[in-house]
């Protein structure tokens, strides 16, 4: 969409006056250059100044915001947004939200990276840039592109740490902050964070945290609790799952076991075991695993009846595999992958017209997913 270096697209002026505003005119120091934003096909430096409008240098400096923090003008280029735009902010923070929601992330992004060039100092932009590239893994990791997905959780992470940083603390960093912990299965981390947001909205009353506070407050409590009860701080869960996602399996296997013998009825450690034993593709003990997680509270948890279903495609027992990705599937009606496990057992089934339908609806949900394009190209092929 942008060029690979955004700066590129921008050359910089002198001029003694210029129309910013339709209603009035902004006297500007002639002696500090406005970045002017390439009009598309715009080649070359020399242009009549009496051509720009007023929405290039507008753009000029958002761009400058953006991409160039070390921009000895930033605070010039602040004051002139800040005057000609005095709603900017709210328009931006808008258009961002908008931008994420359709999944226009590259627009999202420069959205936000000017928002926080625009100000610096503000806490909950640096927030919901956290919460828009933590989104953006989430939706990379759906599509199979995992590389992509750890690098953007590191940099969520990165403006996280920002935020937690700032003085006075804003609670609802670590409410956010907390989800992306246990996303990332560090319950200690995670339940700091959540002990750390009640701790910082305590003497606020109910009515002032209103619907939504009362909310996230009752929603910390619960999680803190679950991670007590099912003992989730445990060092061996944590190493079991830290040594399964890095590929060795045998050596988590033993951790979780460990786990196990002291917590028989916590379903997270079935859950892990089952996950390491499908891994190695052992699917029958896989499966019992799995269904020790549904019987100890795994049947609230979409991931559960997905990977059981993994182990019932591996027993040609369709049938079941189906339920449980029906069951999976109205828990979480938009996950991609769940749609795509249907269409490959729509495939083992012999169904291609089905399993057609399901990968179509993966790409219209996520139109880069490649998994699923590559999927319908050898439906195509196969035609």
């Amino acid at each position: 969409m942008n060029p690979s270096n955004p700066l590129e697209s921008i050359y910089f002026i002198n001029i003694p006056s210029i129309q910013l505003t339709s209603c009035n005119s902004f006297e500007i120091d002639p002696t500090i250059p406005l970045p002017v934003q390439k009009k598309p096909g715009e080649e070359g430096k020399n242009f009549d100044p009496k051509a720009i409008e007023p929405e290039q240098i507008l753009a000029g400096m958002l761009t400058i915001l953006a991409y160039d923090s070390k921009n000895t003008n930033l605070d010039y280029y602040r004051s002139i947004l800040k005057k000609i735009k005095p709603n900017l902010k709210k328009e931006l923070c808008e258009a961002a939200i908008l931008k994420t929601k359709n999944e226009d992330f590259d627009l999202a992004e420069e959205i936000f990276r000017a928002l926080i060039g625009f100000d610096p100092e503000d806490v909950a932009i640096i927030l919901n840039m956290a919460l828009f590239l933590d989104q953006r893994a989430d939706s990379y990791r759906n599509s199979g592109l995992f590389d992509d997905a750890d690098a953007y959780d590191a940099d969520a992470y990165s403006y996280y740490e920002q935020a937690m940083n700032a003085e006075p603390p804003l609670p609802d960093v670590y409410f956010n902050v907390g989800f992306y912990y246990m996303k990332q299965h560090k319950y200690r981390e995670a339940k700091d964070a959540f002990e750390t947001y009640l701790a910082l909205t305590c003497e606020t009353s109910d009515e002032d945290m209103g619907e939504n506070g009362v909310y996230k407050k009752e929603r910390a409590q619960e999680i803190i609790n679950n991670i007590n009860n099912q003992n989730m701080e445990d060092e061996s869960f944590k190493a079991a799952y830290d040594l399964i996602s890095s590929g060795q399996e045998e050596k988590g296997l033993e951790q979780i076991r460990d786990f196990l013998q002291s917590n028989p009825k916590v379903w997270n450690g079935w859950f892990m075991l089952g996950w390491g034993l499908r891994r190695l593709e052992r699917f029958s003990d896989a499966k019992q695993a799995f269904l020790e997680a549904l019987k100890y509270g795994g049947d609230t948890n979409a991931d559960t009846y997905n990977e059981l279903s993994l182990c019932y495609v591996q027993e040609k027992d369709f049938a079941e595999a189906q339920k449980c990705l029906m069951k999976a599937l109205a828990m979480e009606p938009e996950s991609t992958k769940i749609m795509s496990n249907l269409g490959y057992l729509a495939l083992a089934m012999g169904n291609k017209q089905e399993a057609r339908n399901y990968f179509t609806a993966v790409l219209e949900f996520d139109p880069k997913d490649r998994i699923a394009a590559s999927e319908l190209a050898k439906l195509e092929v196969g035609e």
